[in-house]
């Protein structure tokens, strides 16, 4: 900061460095007294003026009337008037110019000062952020010096068996530079790295003491059950069991290869062949994104405080997706759940579905875009069986509130949810709280699993580049053969002084007696790991968690190339929209102002948009007008049916 304001002060003007300062409350009093004195001379010039003008109106009338008087004396009186006239003009003038002279001048001062303000409190932000990281570094240097470890990059980014380290973490998901060979001490030394995390519970008041129940950090949609809770935290303290050195291989780079279960690679998924001569030829890109430029205050100011479900909006803010599109989306990493289905200890079952929930936010970190929202009735069939193992159905069943159902099935599980959202724009940002419930099953194990979805936040709506965080709590739930098992997970709200890296995920893997059997770390954009707990100890509210190794459960696919030009969609997400034939009449890729959009004629799609909508709006009020009247007339009426869905009650709960 201190070389940056040298550098100004040698490339700007002496005035402009003069002015760079803050002007005193008693210089500002006195430019506004000046300005003041100013303005009452020239209002006294306008009042000589009236005054000289009307006496030389006066003079020249007289001069035309009275012809039998002296001709000089009348000249002699007008030639005095219009000097008393002319003089007071030029006062006039001079005192307008004086006027304006002066408010140019303490404008541009000021517009000066407000600048330097500014640039101001932008080096402050960057003073206090680089603060923060120079204190997280000298916290690093610290903690190494401590443990008797040589202050570097390389060592000190923490091992296999820290959760969460109390050095800096900017780069310590990445198990590449990781490596968890143990390489960073040695095997046989008795000092293991320690990490710590808060572990968020909620205990329910009317339950035995070991009954936990889920939290939904934001959620408006918490129920009676939600609120008898009370939270708990822990402190949890995690040590990494000293490893064996395996033949001198413990330097191997390919360490992340190895943390995949054995019969696979990197480059497989979970080990599954694909037969490229039985997978269907598909599209990887869709047309690139037209630059039309919007007004973003102008649309949203009058949305403030609104629900946007309920607000028409341009397709400026959309991407050519539905959002039941958008839910499908949420398998593209159904491997994890594949291999899952082959775990035989309902806990480590539940480490890789805690995977699998977390990878479906792994786009939203650049897809700022909105999906379409499906018109009531809408549908969406996408059979995948050739390559990626699934085929699902979705289907609009509400529209107010808007609530969609969607249902996936595998040979070796089977997936629903219940989609619904309530979303209000808060000026800077939209948060989005989800509602309804997900869940899988696995029929050979008869064993199922429940969760919720976080909350999501997107900032920077008028001012700024969009960004999207993920917040909250997240509970799985077992039930039927896996009663009793749960997962917490803490999604961590982005932090501008945070030490942890960003977009953080920790949680744990309980079985049915709350003694936890696995964590769970990692970044909700990039990659999850998980690791068996060994060994217990410690206090009830400050445990301490002996791990094993770390081995990679989840890593986000790269992006296809170029994919910023056309709405950071992945290969899976340009796919969903492709057009095919024997598709049902209401598919979503049938939508006209949906396909207008990609094709990139965004101006018929705004029109087609809200055709559609009016005609869904008109429907509507048709059906509540034919209520209505039914209910005058005592007679019942039938409420609207779902196609391919049908509204029960959850077995063993309240939903």
């Amino acid at each position: 900061a201190k070389a940056k304001a040298i550098r100004a002060i040698e490339c700007e003007e002496e005035e402009e460095t003069e002015t760079a300062h803050v002007v005193p409350s008693q210089e500002i009093s006195s430019v506004v007294r000046d300005l003041t004195d100013r303005l009452e001379s020239m209002r006294t010039c306008y009042d000589l003026i009236t005054k000289h003008g009307a006496a030389l109106q006066r003079a020249l009338n007289d001069l035309e009337t009275n012809e039998e008087e002296s001709l000089g004396s009348r000249t002699k009186i007008v030639n005095e008037r219009a000097t008393l006239f002319r003089i007071t003009s030029n006062a006039m003038i001079n005192a307008g110019n004086d006027y304006l002279h002066t408010a140019e001048a303490q404008g541009h001062k000021w517009s000066k000062m407000l600048h330097h303000e500014r640039e101001q409190r932008q080096r402050l932000e960057e003073i206090i952020e680089q603060m923060a990281k120079q204190q997280s570094q000298m916290e690093q240097a610290a903690v190494l010096v401590r443990q008797n470890k040589p202050v570097s990059s390389s060592s000190g980014a923490g091992t296999a068996g820290s959760l969460v380290t109390s050095d800096e973490e900017m780069e310590f998901f990445d198990a590449e530079e990781h490596g968890y060979s143990g390489s960073g001490r040695s095997p046989e030394s008795p000092d293991c790295e320690r990490g710590t995390f808060i572990l968020k519970m909620n205990k329910r008041r009317s339950s035995s003491e070991d009954q936990v129940e889920g939290h939904l950090e934001g959620s408006s949609s918490e129920s009676d059950e939600q609120k008898r809770t009370v939270q708990t935290v822990q402190q949890v303290c995690l040590v990494s069991a000293p490893r064996v050195a395996s033949g001198g291989q413990g330097d191997d780079d390919d360490d992340v290869d190895k943390a995949l279960p054995a019969k696979e690679s990197a480059e497989s998924i979970y080990g599954r062949n694909w037969n490229p001569d039985l997978i269907k030829k598909r599209r990887d890109r869709v047309p690139d994104k037209p630059n039309h430029p919007i007004s973003l205050w102008g649309i949203m100011k009058n949305c403030i405080g609104k629900d946007l479900s309920k607000i028409p909006m341009p397709i400026n803010f959309n991407e050519p997706l539905s959002m039941l599109q958008r839910l499908v989306e949420d398998y593209e990493y159904t491997e994890i759940l594949d291999y899952a289905a082959t775990c035989q200890d309902e806990c480590e079952q539940l480490a890789y579905i805690a995977a699998f929930t977390v990878s479906a936010y792994a786009t939203t970190t650049n897809r700022t875009g909105k999906p379409f929202n499906p018109l009531l009735g809408e549908t969406y069939e996408c059979d995948r069986m050739d390559d990626y193992g699934w085929r699902c159905l979705a289907e609009q069943v509400s529209h107010h509130p808007p609530v969609a159902a969607l249902h996936c099935e595998s040979k070796n599980w089977t997936c629903w949810q219940e989609f619904s959202m309530t979303s209000k724009f808060r000026g800077k940002y939209v948060q989005v709280n989800p509602l309804g419930g997900v869940y899988v099953q696995f029929p050979n194990s008869g064993r199922r699993y429940s969760w919720r979805k976080v909350t999501t936040t997107v900032n920077n709506i008028i001012v700024g580049k969009l960004w999207v965080d993920q917040h909250g709590e997240m509970e799985i739930r077992g039930s039927q053969a896996a009663e009793g098992h749960k997962c917490i997970l803490n999604f961590i709200p982005y932090s501008y002084f945070s030490r942890d890296v960003q977009r953080s995920v920790k949680g744990v893997v309980m079985n049915k007696d709350n003694e936890v059997k696995w964590v769970v770390r990692g970044t909700w954009d990039m990659k999850i790991e998980i690791a068996p707990v060994l060994k217990t100890s410690g206090s009830v509210s400050s445990p301490t968690y002996t791990t094993g190794e770390f081995k990679l459960a989840w890593r986000r696919r790269p992006a296809p190339p170029d994919s910023d030009k056309f709405y950071n969609f992945t290969t899976l997400a340009c796919q969903l929209n492709e057009e095919e034939e024997g598709v049902a009449p209401t598919d979503s890729r049938l939508r006209p102002d949906q396909r207008l959009m990609e094709q990139g004629d965004w101006d018929e799609s705004n029109k087609e948009k809200l055709r559609l909508e009016e005609k869904q709006r008109t429907e509507r009020r048709r059906r509540e007008a034919e209520a209505e009247e039914a209910a005058a007339e005592g007679r019942p009426y039938p409420a609207y049916e779902p196609m391919w869905f049908k509204r029960e009650k959850e077995e063993g709960s309240e939903e």
